[in-house]
Formats: structure tokens, sequence, C-alpha cells
């Protein structure tokens, strides 16, 4: 599949994990790639869970030297309002990540809630149908599943369309393979997305 050409050479491995760009996330790539143009030191990266955004954003500190605090909505307020001044005195970027931006946060910290405001906030998306198609490739030979490119071109339009349920999907055709001893071909597919055809379609 097509990705985008970026500069500090997305995507990259850690850890036998790789982060895959696409359009549902490039823009988010981009931004983290252009430090130079962030009116501050900071920056709040939110995505949905399990869309790689803290992968996103331990590669971010591996090419950037800067510091990532996860989680960023659940720390306690005066410390992430210490780091926020910190990255603006040493210049070193502050990367917070989150499910959700402020004020899904419900900040009572009435100076870090002025910091949030002035900080730059990037957004990654629902998965689209090249990262679906991707991830369900990726997943799948992970769990040392040999599939065809054309059970993934079956799967992708019926897949959830969120990142949890690309990863329920694939426990779902991992776990009939195993219990049928069977490959997944898109005859077992067609089994598996049978009962959960519909939840797909709203997810």
């Amino acid at each position: 599949m097509n990705q985008p050409a970026l500069p500090l050479d997305w995507p990259a491995d850690e850890a036998d994990d790789a982060f895959i760009v696409t359009a549902s996330n490039a823009a988010a790539v981009r931004h983290l790639d252009a430090i130079g143009t962030w009116p501050v030191s900071s920056c709040l990266l939110t995505g949905p869970r399990k869309s790689g955004r803290s992968l996103l954003g331990r590669i971010f500190v591996q090419r950037s030297g800067g510091r990532l605090i996860d989680d960023a909505d659940r720390r306690d307020e005066r410390s992430l309002f210490s780091a926020w001044n910190e990255a603006q005195t040493t210049r070193r970027p502050l990367l917070l990540v989150a499910e959700v931006p402020p004020p899904d946060w419900r900040i009572s910290l009435a100076d870090l809630r002025s910091r949030m405001s002035a900080t730059p906030a990037v957004t990654m998306g629902p998965p689209d149908d090249e990262l679906i198609g991707a991830l369900l490739a990726q997943l799948l030979a992970r769990r040392g599943l040999s599939v065809g490119p054309e059970v993934i071109v079956y799967l992708v339009p019926r897949s959830p369309r969120s990142h949890l349920g690309v990863i329920g999907l694939v426990d779902a055709l991992d776990a009939a393979s195993l219990a049928q001893r069977r490959a997944v071909t898109i005859p077992l597919a067609r089994e598996v997305l049978g009962p959960i055809d519909g939840s797909a379609k709203a997810d």
C-alpha cells in the first residue's frame, strides 16, 4: 500500500511494532514531524484506543529527543503544569497523549487550562480502508496465520470501523481457525463475520 513519504522516515519499527501511516493518521504524523512550526514547545496528540497513539508518541521521542507523557488526562494536573512550563524553558518538545482533548478532561487547575488552550492539538481518526487492510494483514501475520490477499480484500469492507474492532475481528478469526483447524479463507471469514456483521456496520 502506498504511504506518505515523510522527512523523519516514518513509519518506523519499534520492538516488532510498525506504525502504519495512511490518510487517517498522516496529519498527526506530519504535525509531529514539524516541531519548528509549533507555537509552543508542547503538543497534544489524541486518538481512539489501540490507534497506535502511544507507539507514535514513543517514536516521536526517539526521533526528536522530546518528552512523552502518555494518558495525560489521568495525570496529576500540577505535574502536567510543571512539565509544560519546563518544555518552554528548555525548548525540549513535550508530547501529551490522551484519548480525548480538553475540555473533556475537566481540568480544575486554571493555570493548566490556560496552558492547554495555547497548546496545538492533533487527532488520529478512526481507521480508513487502507489502514484496516494493513492492520488485518499485520495482526494475522503476527498470529502465524497465512492469509491470501483475496481474504483481506473480502474482510476490509466488512470489518468494524474501529481499531479495537479490527483487533476483535482478528481474535475471532484466530479462534475459529484454531478450533476448526482450518486456514483463514473467505468461507471461514464469512462464518466468523455472520454473528458480528451487524455490529461491524455500527461500530
